[in-house]
């Protein structure tokens, strides 16, 4: 299949993607934002504070940011296009739904009821990626699917299939929000069980579970791992950055570099009225920003023994192998015991 990733400026060579953050948002709104009339960002005050964020990662030689938002958490394309050429930085959006809890379900539900939910989703996620969205033109190069703390309701498995069955037909990669580190390892069985390619598979916000053998049981199914909600701590049930950071090492040091992913999860502007988090929490998340990763984490990378090639790994191959590029050749289980032993 084609090595090609769209981007909301067009197509790019996947081996081209640079330093990649694989999990942000530019702009985020929880469903029903648009109903408090009160709050509405401006299209200006986005595009300026999104071109600001793109120099941000920038200057930290980032050249491709995934954008995650979903459909129904304020996706626009045509926004993300205006920061990527201001910026220069390539931007690739996401077509998907939220998890239940925090997402849109009533509609697809409403559809699951009469049985004819997942039919639709499909048609949705390959209209998006065939003929662009709406009448914007502007292709996703990513669905993005998310399931529930601890399960993965009837609802979430209508998605879970209907992206399989795009996956094996278009080649498209996947991208995943577990709610607080659960369900990474059911995840991956459940989109490998429906025939996804592995290696299109990027099981996200595993770095809110900081048991090693959670990890493994995800990561021997062969699918990537995203420690990307850097700079969230003791937030959505997000342990503290040492705490990942011991994890991600541990890892690494297992010899799974090869499939292992770093980003943020940062919400740059609130659509709706901004959170206010209280006093206690302010000094928990004053690092949540896209500078985090190459300005605080790295550094405690290296002090723990990981190399710079081994962080080019994680931050340029593994992201551009998720697109269907050239890859690192991943270990097999056997080939780790060994190095462990």
């Amino acid at each position: 299949m084609s090595k090609t990733v769209n981007t909301v400026l067009g197509p790019v060579d996947a081996n081209k993607l640079g330093k990649t953050l694989m999990h942000e948002h530019f702009f985020f709104g929880y469903a029903g934002y648009h109903g408090n009339s009160l709050y509405s960002a401006k299209k200006n005050d986005i595009i300026r504070i999104g071109v600001e964020v793109a120099n941000r990662a920038k200057a930290h030689g980032v050249t491709t940011i995934v954008d995650a938002t979903p459909n129904d958490s304020g996706r626009d394309p045509e926004l993300l296009k205006e920061i990527s050429e201001q910026s220069g930085v390539h931007i690739i959006f996401a077509t998907g739904y939220y998890y239940e809890g925090e997402g849109a379900p009533a509609y697809f539900k409403f559809k699951q009821g009469l049985g004819i939910a997942e039919e639709e989703i499909y048609e949705m996620f390959m209209s998006e990626i065939q003929n662009g969205v709406g009448k914007t033109g502007l292709k996703p190069g990513v669905i993005k699917l998310g399931s529930s703390k601890d399960r993965i309701t009837d609802y979430e498995q209508m998605f879970f299939r209907a992206a399989a069955r795009v996956q094996k037909e278009t080649g498209i990669s996947i991208i995943t929000h577990t709610q607080e580190g659960t369900m990474g390892p059911e995840q991956a069985e459940l989109l490998i069980s429906e025939g996804v390619d592995p290696k299109r598979i990027l099981i996200g916000h595993m770095c809110g579970n900081t048991d090693i053998s959670y990890h493994l049981r995800t990561l021997e199914q062969g699918v990537y791992v995203g420690f990307d909600r850097f700079g969230i701590q003791k937030f959505v049930g997000a342990p503290m950055d040492r705490e990942r950071i011991g994890t991600l090492i541990g890892l690494i040091g297992l010899g799974y570099e090869n499939q292992l992913i770093m980003s943020h999860d940062t919400v740059n502007v609130w659509l709706g009225k901004p959170p206010e988090f209280p006093e206690a929490m302010i000094g928990l998340v004053e690092n949540w920003h896209v500078g985090h990763i190459f300005e605080n984490i790295i550094p405690a990378l290296k002090r723990g023994g990981v190399t710079d090639e081994q962080i080019e790994t994680i931050l340029v191959k593994n992201p551009q192998a998720i697109f269907g590029g050239e890859s690192s050749k991943n270990r097999t289980k056997d080939e780790i015991e060994k190095v462990v032993r």
